[in-house]
Order: structure tokens, then C-alpha cells, then sequence
């Protein structure tokens, strides 16, 4: 267990020591907080308006068509018309919509126009349309307009701790976000396990430590060691991004401002906060605290193992896309049904993958933020350890054998060999 441990320390070192973790450690939050808080600053600066030059010839469109904050209609002359399709580019309008009759609209542009542009004017034509053959049926208006009634449904989850207020926006939103991240480390500290096993094997240097340790002491090790370095990563971004979050914020506003509308601001915020809590009471947070943690290593675990085993097989890492495919297979399917699992988190199909230890990291945490039995989550657990057991087991066959081989291109052949060695 000392060697281990030494083998741990000396992978965290020399990781965390580079330029790159470091660069990385400070980049991350940065770009984190600027993933937060650019839309919103951007939102808030508004959106450019274009003008629309319209022509028409038999209808009435442009009495009909209101301004919005993205589009300005601006009814032209026949005159104009001809000079516009010709050399639009050096005319004020961003497009030319022309009108023939309530069948024939042209949109005439210098450039490919924006899908949302294009669908905003295809909208407002359809409802004046729409408005027109509804006067032609003898229908009112303003009785259909006061029958559109909008209805917000409200969720309540009965559980063992009595009511409390479910909403499946936020859920969909914390869902998807831990599959994404979980999916991110398992790939990026397995890929990182894997590119040292070849350095040290091309370097030779796996020669010296196999003299001292045993292959699978050092591949533990390794493992362990970047599981640290990832934990470390981890643990520093949540903590400078929260910290470059409310610097930031800060800065958005005047120091006057904030002087005199504390009172209104201090309001404003205890109502954001309440409305944060209420939005996320019927979802377990420490709970999905604690399994975002354990999956998150359980998966790398499992994973790294494995990856672990393809380092060893190969003396380059241009030589590893055979076998990288069908160990990462399973990671990319639990990525692509992370939609349908959201859909219905209590079908069979979500049942089942979040059992499976190589789908369970990812399947599990999207389908936690909706409510997982307590059965379901230990099963899930249980078998993400037993299959971590095995999968260690079976890669240290492969790495005993394969850290040492050099110059021959191992095959599927061989490394069936290699598990079925007894010695």
C-alpha cells in the first residue's frame, strides 16, 4: 500500500506542477463565468434593428404589419423597387420584401437572410392572413383574442416528506448539465491516464518503476493519482468561478446605483433567492451532491482502468483507435440518449442503462434530478463498484503483459492471450 501511495503522490506532483494544469485551473472558471454572464449582458444591450423596405402592389399588408424590435417595415415607392433589387447592399434596408398578392412573397437580399428574420416576417404575414379570413367567416376578433387564455400548470411532488413543489424545467437543466460533465471528465482524466502509461512506456522509464513495483501497484497508482488531480481541478473551478461570478456581477453595476437602490436591490434579491429555492424543492440536492461526486469517480475509475489497459497494448497513441472505439462506445451511447432518458426517466430503457456500470454514471445522474427510489440508486452503486472490481482485474492482465512489450502492433488475438495467462 506505501508503494501505491508513493506512486499516487508522485502523479499528482507532476500534474499538478505543469503550466498546463495551471493555465487550465484559471482558464476554466474564467470561461465558465463568461458562459454565465454573457447572455445575459448581451440580452441587456438589445438587439440591432433592421429595416425592411416593402413593396406591394394589390394588398394591404404594410397598414397590418407592426414594427418589432428586431424588424422596422418601410413601404416603397414602384421606383425604388428596381434600384433595390439591383444594388440593395448600398441602400439602408437590410431586405426587400416584395408582395404580389397574398399568395407571392419575395424576400431580396445582398446576403443569406437570418432564419429568424425569415420566420418573424413569415409570422406576422400568417396572422394578418389569418385575421383576414377570420373577418371573412363573420368570426370577432376581440371575442377570439379574450378566449386565448394562457394556463400554467402547477406540479406538486407527494413524497415520504409530504408535498413539495416540482419543476421539470430546472430538473431537465441540472440533468443535463451533470451528464454533460460527467461525460467531459470521464474522457478527459482516462484519455490523460492512457497519454502517460505510452509516455513512460516509449520513454522507458515504466522499465526502472517495474523493478521496484508490482504492474499493478503502479497502474492503481496512476490511476488514483489523476482521479486526485481531477478531484483538485474540480474543487478549484467551482470555487474561483463562483468567485469571478460575483466580481463580475459587481461590476455590472454603478457604485451610486447600488448606493441608493440597496433597499430595492436587497428586495429584488430575496425574491430571486426565494424563487431559486422554490424551484429546486423537489429535488434532492445533497443527494445529487454526493452522487455527482460518486459517479463522477466511479466512472473515471471504471474507465481509466481501461484506458489504463489501451496505453499499455500499443507504443503510440496513433495506434490506440482500435481499441479506444469499442471501450468508449458505451460513454458516447449514454451521451446520445441523455434526451430520451429526460423524456421518460422511468421507462425500461433508463431502468436498465442506469444499472449498467458503463452507462450508470451518466444515466444515473440525468435520471436523479427527477427522483430515483432508494433501491434503484444502491443496485445502481453496487454494480458500478463490482464493475469497476472486474474491469480493474481484466486491465491489469492487459498491463502487465503490455507495459513491457515494445515494437509489435498488439491485435485482439493477443490480448486475449494475455487475459487467458495464468503466471
Amino acid at each position: 500500500m506505501n508503494k501505491i501511495w508513493l506512486i499516487i503522490k508522485r502523479e499528482y506532483l507532476i500534474r499538478v506542477r505543469k503550466k498546463s494544469f495551471i493555465i487550465m485551473t484559471i482558464l476554466g472558471p474564467i470561461l465558465m463565468a463568461a458562459i454565465i454572464i454573457l447572455p445575459t449582458y448581451l440580452a441587456m444591450q438589445g438587439h440591432d434593428e433592421r429595416s425592411i423596405a416593402l413593396y406591394e402592389e394589390n394588398t394591404a399588408f404594410f397598414s397590418s404589419l407592426k414594427d418589432s424590435d428586431d424588424l422596422n417595415f418601410v413601404k416603397i415607392p414602384f421606383e425604388e423597387v428596381s434600384f433595390l433589387k439591383k444594388d440593395i447592399g448600398n441602400s439602408p434596408y437590410y431586405a426587400l420584401l416584395d408582395i404580389k398578392d397574398d399568395e407571392n412573397f419575395t424576400l431580396y437580399s445582398n446576403q443569406q437572410v437570418s432564419l429568424s428574420i425569415k420566420e418573424e416576417i413569415q409570422d406576422k404575414i400568417a396572422n394578418i392572413l389569418q385575421h383576414q379570413k377570420l373577418k371573412e367567416a363573420g368570426i370577432d376578433l376581440q371575442i377570439l383574442q379574450k378566449s386565448n387564455t394562457p394556463v400554467e400548470v402547477e406540479t406538486i411532488i407527494i413524497g415520504e416528506e409530504g408535498e413539495t413543489t416540482g419543476n421539470a424545467e430546472v430538473s431537465f437543466g441540472i440533468a443535463f448539465m451533470c451528464g454533460i460533465l460527467i461525460y467531459m471528465f470521464i474522457f478527459m482524466y482516462g484519455t490523460m491516464v492512457m497519454r502517460g502509461v505510452i509516455e513512460e512506456k516509449t520513454s522507458r522509464i515504466v522499465e526502472v518503476i517495474i523493478s521496484s513495483v508490482k504492474p499493478f501497484q503502479l497502474m492503481m497508482g496512476k490511476i488514483m493519482g489523476v482521479a486526485l488531480v481531477g478531484l483538485t481541478q474540480f474543487l478549484l473551478w467551482i470555487l474561483l468561478t463562483l468567485i469571478i461570478s460575483s466580481f463580475a456581477e459587481i461590476l455590472f453595476f454603478d457604485a451610486s446605483t447600488l448606493a441608493t437602490e440597496a433597499g430595492e436591490m436587497s428586495k429584488e434579491q430575496s425574491v430571486i433567492f426565494s424563487e431559486m429555492l422554490k424551484a429546486v424543492a423537489g429535488i434532492n440536492i445533497p443527494q445529487l451532491l454526493v452522487a455527482f461526486l460518486f459517479y463522477f469517480l466511479g466512472g473515471y475509475l471504471l474507465y481509466s482502468a481501461l484506458f489504463a489497459a489501451v496505453g499499455a497494448a500499443v507504443d503510440a497513441e496513433a495506434d490506440t483507435q482500435q481499441f479506444i472505439l469499442p471501450v468508449t462506445i458505451p460513454l458516447i451511447l449514454s451521451f446520445i440518449l441523455m434526451q430520451p432518458i429526460m423524456d421518460n426517466p422511468d421507462g425500461v430503457l433508463a431502468y436498465w442503462t442506469s444499472l449498467i456500470p458503463f452507462t450508470s454514471p451518466i444515466i444515473m445522474m440525468v435520471r436523479l434530478p427527477f427522483g430515483v427510489s432508494n433501491t434503484e440508486l444502491i443496485m445502481s452503486i453496487s454494480l458500478l463498484v463490482l464493475g469497476f472490481l472486474a474491469t480493474t482485474t481484466l486491465a491489469a492482465k492487459i498491463y502487465r503483459t503490455g507495459i513491457l512489450m515494445y515494437g509489435k502492433k498488439a491485435s485482439y488475438k493477443e490480448l486475449w492471450k494475455w487475459l487467458t495467462f495464468k503466471g
